[in-house]
């Protein structure tokens, strides 16, 4: 599989963080596909070789997944900016944890229309993502200005949770009273626009920096560097998260998948 980076027009960078294009090389690969755990929501556009292709929206993912590989043309993904879910898509992001939506469940008719309008595009990657860009920020334009103020309040607590200086983690109570909500607020706020609690994001991030770094440091150097304030907490979290543990998971000693 070859992952790229898209261009991304500056009006769309508040609430996009990026788009990529996934190409996959024809014939099956031994080694099942690896989808990490990951706090965003995506908007993906796969083709299949019959011509035709989907939309689906992917949830967060609170623990890794392990699939056959299997040929794919083309696939665009857009990947939400924290916060901006339901402003996006018009749905609350808790509603799609762990989950895999089909488009047309969302927007109906408008998303058939869209799917029809990309199918027809071919395996042009940068004119897909174009198209999907100019039609979601079309659906941000017509949001209600709220989002944006929600979406900004869940970044900034986002930074907060992830910094300490005492090197301890925050807690959410603290994080709260810092951004000007109370503790439940938060926590409904990020129910409603990044679909899980403040403590789960943060251990998502965290376990996706130790997945960067992997084979590169040592393991206490790397829980330390992705913000383990207790180190031994690390290689529970990995193992939970990641179903195999730290040592297995460089050595390919994975889930076994059906084929």
């Amino acid at each position: 599989m070859v992952d790229r980076h898209l261009p991304l027009p500056e009006t769309a960078r508040p609430w996009i963080e990026r788009v990529s294009v996934a190409t996959y090389a024809s014939g099956v690969d031994p080694n099942p596909w690896i989808h990490a755990p990951d706090p965003a929501t995506t908007l993906v556009w796969r083709r299949t070789e019959d011509g035709y292709g989907a939309l689906r929206v992917l949830g967060p993912r609170t623990r890794a997944a392990y699939h056959p590989s299997k040929d794919i043309p083309l696939c665009v993904q857009v990947r939400i900016n924290i916060g901006f879910v339901p402003t996006v898509l018009g749905i609350a992001a808790c509603d799609v944890v762990d989950g895999v939506l089909p488009l047309h469940e969302l927007w109906n008719r408008s998303a058939d229309q869209l799917a029809d309008d990309l199918t027809g595009i071919g395996d042009d990657p940068a004119r897909v993502a174009a198209v999907l860009v100019a039609t979601l920020d079309s659906r941000v334009r017509e949001a209600e200005p709220d989002g944006y103020v929600r979406a900004n309040l869940v970044q900034a607590a986002a930074v907060e949770l992830s910094t300490s200086d005492s090197g301890a983690p925050a807690t959410v109570s603290e994080v709260a009273r810092q951004v000007g909500v109370s503790e439940r607020q938060l926590r409904n706020l990020f129910a409603a626009t990044v679909g899980i609690p403040p403590k789960q994001f943060v251990r998502l991030n965290r376990i996706r920096a130790v997945l960067d770094r992997t084979g590169c440091q040592p393991w206490a150097r790397l829980a330390s560097d992705a913000g383990y304030y207790d180190q031994s907490h690390m290689p529970a979290d990995f193992h939970q998260i990641m179903r195999v543990t730290p040592s297995q998971f460089p050595a390919g000693k994975l889930p076994v998948v059906p084929c």
